[in-house]
């Protein structure tokens, strides 16, 4: 059974830090480009960073540029996404998922059930 489990979410004050991980089971996320999304309550889903396979190219929504970074670890089959100097704005429901193309958004095979994160003071 294929699982992509998410972690490291949690209630964090404005300016602060949190990483994310990504971890998967029953399949080898080394073959996948893998993107982070997010989605806000009484918003539609956004995407806010992807990663190519190699983990030499990497995308972000325009909003998170220069605070969050998304990276992997192969070895471990984990992506994760570190996430500094959060806003309020970036509370959401974050999750993880395959994608088609490091360069694009676009869900493909698998995705995670999601963690929470919670800015706020």
């Amino acid at each position: 059974q294929v699982q992509l489990v998410e972690s490291g979410g949690g209630l964090v004050q404005p300016g602060g830090s949190l990483r994310l991980s990504c971890a998967a089971s029953g399949v080898t996320l080394n073959n996948y480009n893998v993107g982070w999304f997010r989605q806000a309550p009484g918003k539609g889903r956004e995407g806010v960073a992807c990663i190519s396979i190699s983990g030499d190219s990497t995308r972000y929504v325009d909003s998170v540029k220069g605070r969050f970074t998304i990276s992997r670890d192969n070895a471990k089959n984990t992506v994760y996404l570190q996430m500094n100097s959060l806003k309020p704005e970036d509370t959401a429901v974050y999750y993880c998922a395959t994608v088609q193309h490091w360069l694009l958004f676009r869900e493909s095979d698998y995705r995670g059930q999601g963690t929470q994160v919670t800015v706020s003071s």
